[in-house]
C-alpha cells in the first residue's frame, strides 16, 4: 500500500477480513483483540465510531460524532441499526477516553449516557486549507451539500424554496450535491415536477476533490438540519467566504455563530426568509462571508490533532491506574 510522504510514519496492516464479520465480531463477541489480529502490542486501541475495539492491553477510545442513532433508528442500517443503541452507552461508560466533534456531542454524551465530563473531549474538525474567494458570483446557486435523507431536512429546504419561486422568478436555481437514498426518491420526483422543475438540480455525490469548486459557485449554502453533531458544509462555506444559513440545533449554532442566520428547521418559511435576505442584503452577505472567513480560523487541525494527542495521553496514564 503507497502511502503519502506526510505518512511516512504509518504502518498499514491489511489482514483482509470481510467488514461485516469483523463488525459483528468486535460488536457481539468482543473478539478477537487487536493485537491477536495485527500482530503486535499497541498503546492506543481508537475506535473511530462509537463502539469499542476489543484490546488485550491499549488503552481505548472511541469517538461519537452525534446520538441521532438513539433518536432515530429506524433511519439507520446494518449494524448502526443493530448494534449501536444496544451497546454505545456501556462502551462509552468502558472506554478510557471519548472524542466528540462538538460542545453539543459532549453535552449529549454526558446526559445521556452519563459519561464523566473528564473522560470526555472535544476535538472538532479543522477547516480546509482553502483561501477565501475574490469575488463571489452574481450567477450564483443555494447550494445544499450533504447526503439526501431526513435528518438533512431536504425536504423543509425543498419547501421554503418552493415558497420563493411561487412569489419570484429572480431566486438562484437551487443545487443539492450528496448521495440520494432510497427514502429520497419523493424529493427527486418532485424537483422534476412544476414549479420546481428546471430551478431544482441534483448533481449527486461529489468526490472531495470537487467540492471546493461547487462552493466557490455558490451565492450561499443552506444546511437546515434538524441535528448535527457537527456541521462541515457550514465550515467549509465559512472557509470559502460562501454566506451560509443553518438550522438553530445539534452543534450548528457553535459552528456558524454569528456569522449568519440560524432558523427553524420546523418552519420552512423562516429558511425562505432568511434565504431571500442573504440574496437581497448585498451588505448583510457580505458581512457574514466576512464573519464566517474569521470564524473559520478558530477551527485548526494543528490545535486538533494536539487536543487528540492530549487524550491518547491521558487514555494511557488512565489504563496504567486501573491496571
Amino acid at each position: 500500500m503507497q502511502l503519502p510522504a506526510e505518512l511516512s510514519g504509518v504502518v498499514p496492516i491489511d489482514r483482509r477480513v470481510p467488514g461485516r464479520v469483523l463488525n459483528f465480531a468486535w460488536h457481539r463477541l468482543e473478539w478477537p483483540p487487536v493485537e491477536i489480529l495485527a500482530g503486535r502490542s499497541f498503546d492506543i486501541a481508537h475506535s473511530l465510531h462509537p463502539l469499542l475495539l476489543p484490546a488485550r492491553a491499549a488503552a481505548r477510545i472511541v469517538t461519537i460524532h452525534d446520538l441521532y442513532f438513539l433518536a432515530h433508528p429506524e433511519r439507520t442500517r446494518a449494524e448502526i441499526r443493530r448494534d449501536y443503541p444496544a451497546l454505545a452507552r456501556n462502551h462509552a461508560l468502558r472506554a478510557d477516553a471519548v472524542i466528540v466533534v462538538s460542545q453539543f456531542t459532549g453535552r449529549e454524551v454526558e446526559r445521556r449516557f452519563e459519561v464523566p465530563p473528564d473522560r470526555i473531549a472535544v476535538c472538532s474538525p479543522g477547516a480546509p486549507a482553502w483561501a477565501p474567494r475574490e469575488v463571489a458570483p452574481e450567477d450564483g446557486y443555494i447550494l445544499f451539500m450533504g447526503t439526501l435523507e431526513p435528518r438533512k431536512n431536504v425536504g423543509g429546504l425543498i419547501d421554503a424554496y418552493e415558497q420563493l419561486i411561487r412569489r419570484r422568478r429572480d431566486i438562484p436555481r437551487l443545487v443539492l450535491a450528496g448521495k440520494a437514498l432510497a427514502g429520497s426518491t419523493p424529493w427527486l420526483e418532485r424537483i422534476g415536477r412544476p414549479p420546481l422543475s428546471g430551478h431544482v438540480e441534483h448533481v449527486g455525490y461529489v468526490q472531495p476533490p470537487e467540492r471546493r469548486t461547487l462552493y466557490e459557485g455558490a451565492r450561499l449554502v443552506g444546511q437546515p438540519s434538524f441535528e448535527e453533531g457537527f456541521g462541515i458544509p457550514v465550515l467549509e462555506a465559512m472557509t470559502l467566504g460562501v454566506p451560509a444559513i443553518a438550522a438553530n440545533r445539534g452543534a450548528l449554532p457553535e459552528v456558524l455563530g454569528d456569522a449568519g442566520p440560524l432558523v427553524d428547521p420546523d418552519e420552512p418559511t423562516t429558511i425562505a426568509a432568511a434565504i431571500e435576505r442573504l440574496i437581497d442584503d448585498d451588505a448583510f452577505a457580505a458581512a457574514c462571508a466576512s464573519k464566517g472567513v474569521a470564524r473559520s480560523k478558530h477551527f485548526s487541525w494543528d490545535a486538533t490533532a494536539g487536543r487528540v494527542y492530549d487524550t491518547y495521553r491521558r487514555a494511557i496514564e488512565r489504563r496504567c491506574g486501573s491496571a
